[in-house]
């Protein structure tokens, strides 16, 4: 125990996210798992059961949330025989939202709903106002290439790119396949994100870099106003972290929730 408690004081100082997990109620009383994102140590006294609480602790790594959850003997997610608490050392995911558009807000807000802290940046200072974007955390008037490129950039951010204007699209691209950014999106149209692609390689991006951008960007659910289209962007965000493919529960098969380490942001 005091092995894994010395290994949780190295983490914490190295800035490294981690997630200390502690058995509440159940067979193991106090006992605990340290849980990295690639990585754990510790039982709780049952394999089955530890790999459904990595899961969850995993997905509090990635959120910076601390909570409580209950599950059945050997892990099953129906069951209330087991409570752990689960207290997560990180730092809240980032959404950074480039170009403050009409869509901007409402992305903005579902990323504050879901946890993220959200940058809006846009090189145009009239349309960039806190009187616009009240709920953004921070709010950049700068080239949005520019503010990229000096920006850290982590697998846990999501970029969200809403500009749809090549002069500010491109070179922001350039830089952000750069990045291990864990989503990037880019607004338009399947004609306009072609034409984008087109320009991206002729500025010496390969393929497979281009194959990263999420454009169209979020899921087909048929989305009109922009509270929908963010509802959609959100989702895609929320499968892509947790490898999915975004589809229909009803028409999957096997656990809705996987045994999944989450590579995205």
């Amino acid at each position: 125990m005091g092995e894994l408690f010395r290994a949780l004081a190295r983490a914490i100082r190295e800035n490294e996210p981690v997630a200390l997990v502690t058995q509440v109620q159940g067979p193991h009383p106090g006992s605990k798992l340290l849980v990295r994102e690639d990585s754990h140590e510790g039982t709780l006294g049952d394999e089955g059961l530890d790999a459904s609480v990595v899961e969850q602790a995993r997905a509090a790594i990635d959120m910076a949330t601390t909570t409580t959850r209950t599950f059945g003997p050997q892990g099953q997610l129906v069951g209330e025989d087991v409570e752990v608490f689960i207290q997560a050392f990180s730092q809240p995911p980032e959404m950074l939202v480039f170009g403050a558009v009409n869509l901007a807000n409402a992305v903005v807000n579902i990323g504050k709903f879901l946890g993220y802290h959200v940058t809006l940046v846009d090189a145009r200072r009239v349309f960039a106002t806190r009187d616009r974007f009240p709920n953004a955390d921070e709010i950049v008037v700068q080239w949005p290439d520019e503010f990229l490129a000096e920006h850290p950039v982590t697998r846990r951010t999501a970029i969200c790119i809403l500009t749809h204007d090549q002069k500010f699209d491109i070179p922001l691209l350039k830089i952000a396949l750069d990045t291990p950014a864990g989503y990037i999106g880019a607004m338009g149209s399947r004609k306009t994100h072609q034409k984008r692609a087109d320009a991206l390689r002729e500025e010496g991006v390969g393929d497979e870099k281009i194959d990263r951008i999420q454009a169209p960007l979020g899921l087909d659910i048929g989305a009109h106003t922009p509270e929908e289209v963010a509802v959609g962007i959100a989702g895609q965000i929320i499968a892509m972290r947790n490898g999915r493919e975004g589809g229909f529960l009803k028409g999957g098969k096997g656990r809705i929730h996987a045994d999944a380490v989450p590579a995205n942001a």
